[in-house]
């Protein structure tokens, strides 16, 4: 049965269709599906805590919000007390992965939805790299199929920088042109080569201009602390939004150029601290501030929470309740034209909003979207049928021969009893590297690691094509202290295979067991497998519960503790060591990438 015929859920009518039933709902002439009394109304549009608030919903829309609606209340109309809770707007990531959750639409939205999170703005770049424009249409059409609003934007740059790394695909002007006709794509995924941008690459400049033209939202990514003119020439070529931006002035320099300055707080990104004292310190407008996760992964959502645990954090940063409520809601609906949909309480709105017992500390006792409980005390109440992803998005792990520990052998310069190398240098809670050196021994011709000092080593194996092929080079600052290996298909943002370890026969293993199983993540200690996360669906996604993958999750997380790394969030470094568009240095199936010149250097000083 195709997917489209199990899905039980229905967006509303458009406004424009159903505003003779608002309006008589509003006026009392035809009662509501379902009223909410006695709340206290966050108004974001004027920043008011409003008591003695009622809600009169009909056709999952906001038909009326005052101090009374009795006149909407019919024979089978449905009433909730709020007993003088809040009623808050269902809150909105302005800019997420999906993939980095390991999991499908399906279960992210499974994940979330308990959380307060009703809209999503998703940008598949990661399946995309895959798949190509078939893998963005797959989650396209899932997204279509949520109690909830799941918008796409459409990848911008597959690869993320071409020349210096190949993707299992590649989207051209066309593409663009094609996705911003599809009736769920928003605008253009985060535009990530911002050199090109600066540079007027015909490509980065025909999808910018085809997303201008449909009337919709271009997606930005400057992740460069040089905000003179390279900065200036990316602002001008169209981009709208950034959330790569790790200081204040970061967040005050975008602002000022007209950009919306989004802060994300990620499994492992934490920029909201530093950037929002932009906000709190110097009195910028908070307006054009939007905050958004990036990246969570399963274990975060499940246990942590999502957009309710950022807004959280903002307020812990000493921002008022609802100006962080803003943040989440109606400036994200602003920035995307789609005020009138979604991101406030107010009359014409879808009805997703949430019933909190304690503001300050955002305390979700009830989730509502499109005028329909979800998810009441933590727990989601309805059912979300799994979406069936077909074969060709499976089965994308082509290695072309089985890896040997030879295969990550480093050959010195002949005749060299040292050398001196580049080291890739992981920052925790940040996505930039540090382009460090370190003098490294030399043993029958081959390259050591130095495990005391903490520099072991990183390989890229191609996957895509099956070319066999391995880089190596070396990575420092996740504290292995065991013999053991990680590998993984999720490899930011081009998906080969990233292994970094201390024993070149457990990288092996690892990258060859991540071949049988179609994709993941897994961790290997002296030829035994400690944790296994099986990610089937173009390597990146698994095909199981969110629950069931967070536990495995956790699992790693743990195996990887016991091998002496203590980095919070550690998966999420290791998977964005290939990420070729953040400074400083990084790796990919081209080579050792100097990120800071965009270009191949090589691994000896």
């Amino acid at each position: 049965m195709p997917n489209s015929a199990r899905n039980p859920f229905k967006k509303p009518a458009a406004w424009t269709d159903s505003a003779t039933l608002l309006v008589d709902v509003a006026t009392g002439r035809k009662p509501a599906d379902l009223v909410i009394r006695n709340g206290r109304w966050v108004n974001v549009h004027s920043g008011e805590i409003i008591s003695g608030t009622d809600l009169a919903i009909v056709a999952g829309r906001f038909a009326y919000c005052g101090p009374d609606a009795s006149h909407a209340i019919g024979e089978n109309t449905k009433v909730v007390d709020a007993g003088g809770r809040y009623l808050v707007p269902g809150l909105c990531d302005a800019h997420m992965h999906v993939e980095s959750g390991m999991v499908t639409v399906t279960e992210f939205c499974r994940a979330v939805i308990p959380h307060g999170t009703t809209s999503m703005f998703i940008d598949p770049h990661e399946i995309a790299n895959v798949l190509g424009l078939d893998g963005v249409r797959l989650m396209h059409d899932e997204a279509l199929a949520m109690p909830v609003s799941v918008h796409v934007q459409m990848p911008s740059c597959v690869p993320s920088a071409p020349g210096l790394e190949n993707a299992g695909a590649a989207l051209t002007v066309a593409d663009v042109e094609e996705a911003m006709t599809w009736e769920n794509i928003i605008g253009l995924g985060e535009v990530m080569n911002f050199p090109g941008v600066a540079a007027n690459d015909p490509v980065m400049a025909g999808e910018i201009a085809a997303t201008v033209r449909a009337g919709k939202t271009i997606g930005g990514h400057y992740a460069s602390p040089d905000l003179g003119l390279p900065f200036h020439g990316y602002v001008a070529g169209g981009p709208e939004d950034d959330h790569e931006g790790t200081r204040a002035e970061d967040a005050i320099a975008r602002v000022r150029q007209g950009m919306k300055a989004m802060l994300r707080l990620g499994s492992a990104w934490y920029d909201v601290a530093a950037q929002i004292k932009a906000v709190t310190e110097q009195g910028i407008d908070p307006r054009n501030f939007i905050l958004c996760t990036d990246d969570s992964h399963s274990g975060t959502l499940v246990n942590d929470g999502h957009m309710d645990r950022v807004v959280r954090h903002a307020i812990a940063q000493g921002l008022k309740p609802v100006t962080a409520i803003q943040m989440a809601t109606i400036n994200t609906a602003q920035h995307f034209r789609l005020e009138r949909e979604i991101g406030s309480i107010a009359p014409g709105r879808l009805a997703d909003f949430l019933i909190v017992s304690n503001l300050a500390e955002l305390v979700i006792d009830e989730v509502f979207a499109r005028g329909v409980r979800l998810a009441k005390g933590g727990r989601l109440e309805i059912d979300i049928p799994a979406y069936d992803y077909p074969a060709r998005a499976k089965n994308t792990v082509k290695l072309g021969k089985k890896l040997a520990a030879a295969d990550f052998d480093i050959a010195a310069p002949h005749g060299a009893n040292e050398v001196r190398v580049r080291v890739i240098g992981v920052i925790e809670n940040q996505a930039p590297t540090r382009a460090l050196e370190a003098d490294l021994g030399v043993e029958d011709g081959v390259v050591a690691m130095d495990r005391r000092n903490d520099v072991c080593q990183i390989a890229l194996v191609e996957r895509h094509r099956g070319t066999g092929g391995v880089v190596n080079g070396f990575v420092s600052g996740f504290g292995y202290m065991q013999d053991c290996a990680m590998a993984s298909t999720v490899a930011h943002d081009s998906h080969h295979i990233i292994v970094v370890g201390t024993n070149k026969q457990d990288m092996a293993l690892a990258a060859n067991r991540l071949g049988e199983v179609g994709g993941g993540v897994v961790l290997v200690s002296k030829g035994k497998e400690l944790a296994l996360v099986e990610m089937p669906i173009a390597g990146l996604m698994s095909d199981e519960r969110a629950e069931t993958v967070a536990a495995k999750a956790e699992k790693l997380v743990e195996a990887m503790r016991a091998m002496g790394c203590s980095l919070n969030n550690a998966y999420m470094q290791h998977s964005l060591l290939a990420l070729v568009v953040i400074p400083e240095l990084r790796i990919s199936d081209v080579g050792i990438i100097d990120v800071t010149t965009f270009k191949k250097v090589d691994l000896f000083v």
